[in-house]
């Protein structure tokens, strides 16, 4: 994969950079799952809110996980 080809030849800190943007991408995704399924949250927000916000994440998440790759190349 283009993504992890040149790993090895960055940087400390853009290692360091790359692998934070992974984790946040991977919380995004996480945080946007959890809206849809969770039936029973402890904050009140209505379904129709929490499906609106789970995908605004999810799509988020897509726009960083391209924008991810495009530093990398």
């Amino acid at each position: 994969m283009k993504l992890f080809q040149n790993f090895k030849q960055k940087s400390p800190q853009q290692r360091f950079l790359f692998v934070l943007g992974l984790v946040f991408l991977g919380l995004y995704i996480f945080l946007g799952v959890t809206l849809f399924v969770w039936k029973s949250m402890p904050v009140e927000i209505s379904y129709t809110r929490r499906m609106i916000l789970g995908g605004i994440l999810i799509i988020y998440a897509a726009i960083r996980f391209v924008r991810l790759q495009q530093t990398q190349e």
